[in-house]
């Protein structure tokens, strides 16, 4: 029975952990050969050899997305490994400050803006030339609900994710031409370390869970891979310019 996603080449920025991690092994489960990409090596090395211990095929690239020769290398390693691309999931980012604005350091907020919004864009330039050799292909982002209604006291992050709302639907115009969709993945509040790291800190502080103002339910990585899969599988000509989102609309 043919996988959904076999012949496919994909790689995943944000690969070592948390939701990258879960998105590269439901990938590799159905067929793709994927590229794991992130900054720890150790991590990246990890979730590689857990694709290949259950039989399917990976290799692990370390780079940084907020540079722009690191990037490029990148691009560069996985076609040289898989002799093209199909799938560039851009999943790299994080918060780096959690103040209010008048309250946080400039450096944080810059360096948030820097991993979330220009790492996305160096990642989706540098992947349309090798789509556009294949023909067709996929760019999905991975945004958030703060991107579309904000939220105090994470100002960068929301920014941030708010310019990949918009990267997402700019880009689907310029590239739908080429049969080249984008998309973007908003995933909700999902446990990962970084996010167990902030429950605690509001939690300590008297804020209460953040995840929680909404009675919104927390999911585990591998319970919001499969949409990020079912949005890989769509046909060439297939949805574009769309926000996949697993939140509350009220949330």
């Amino acid at each position: 029975m043919a996988k959904r996603l076999d012949g496919k080449v994909a790689l995943i920025t944000g690969a070592g952990r948390g939701i990258g991690a879960a998105i590269a092994r439901a990938y590799a489960a159905e067929g793709a050969r994927v590229a794991c990409a992130a900054r720890s090596q150790d991590e990246i090395d990890a979730t590689a050899e857990q694709i290949r211990a259950t039989g399917g095929e990976a290799i692990a690239v370390r780079a940084d997305v907020t540079d722009l020769d690191s990037v490029r290398a990148m691009f560069a390693s996985v076609v040289t490994a898989y002799g093209g691309l199909d799938i560039a999931f851009l999943n790299a980012g994080g918060s780096l400050d959690r103040s209010r604005i008048d309250e946080g350091g400039i450096d944080g907020w810059r360096a948030t803006i820097e991993l979330n919004l220009i790492g996305a864009y160096y990642c989706a330039r540098e992947a349309i030339p090798h789509l556009k050799t294949r023909g067709a292909g996929k760019i999905l982002f991975t945004g958030s609900g703060m991107g579309h209604r904000g939220a105090k006291g994470n100002s960068s992050y929301a920014v941030a994710k708010a310019g990949v709302w918009m990267l997402t639907r700019v880009l689907a115009q310029e590239l739908v031409e080429f049969n080249i969709s984008v998309n973007e993945f908003i995933p909700g509040p999902v446990r990962t370390r970084a996010t167990q790291d902030v429950e605690q800190g509001a939690n300590e502080s008297g804020r209460g869970t953040p995840f929680l103002t909404s009675g919104e339910w927390i999911k585990q990585p591998e319970e919001v891979a499969e949409i990020a899969v079912f949005m890989a599988a769509q046909p060439d000509v297939g949805p574009t310019a769309q926000s996949y989102s697993l939140m509350r609309r009220d949330g």
